[in-house]
């Protein structure tokens, strides 16, 4: 198997450019806790229903620590998709500080 492609969090710009999209493959109860804002909730158990759903052109993939955004980034590469994997996922994401959002009502997480 090829090498998935990722990115680490220090080459994503920030904040990021609003025509770069963004695929959050973690299941409801993590995306409503946060995630980042404009980001498309795409769960991974959901992928193969809703694969019409990714974005034409490049799209960053995250997850909470990059392991089910790899298998996800795999996957849509085969498919002939534009697909990176943020390696380190929401966790990377929080600790640096980076802006989120939280469907909740709590102040934004990651759990």
């Amino acid at each position: 198997m090829s090498e998935v492609p990722t990115v680490t969090l220090d080459a994503v710009p920030n904040p990021l450019p609003e025509r770069l999209p963004v695929i959050d493959v973690r299941e409801q109860h993590e995306w409503d806790a946060g995630h980042i804002e404009g980001a498309r909730h795409l769960p991974m158990s959901q992928l193969m229903e809703r694969l019409d759903e990714v974005p034409e052109g490049q799209v960053l993939v995250t997850c909470k620590v990059g392991g089910r955004s790899a298998q996800v980034v795999a996957y849509l590469v085969q498919q002939g998709h534009d697909v990176v994997n943020l390696d380190g996922g929401m966790l990377e994401w929080e600790a640096a500080g980076r802006p989120m959002v939280s469907e909740d009502g709590q102040p934004p997480r990651v759990v």
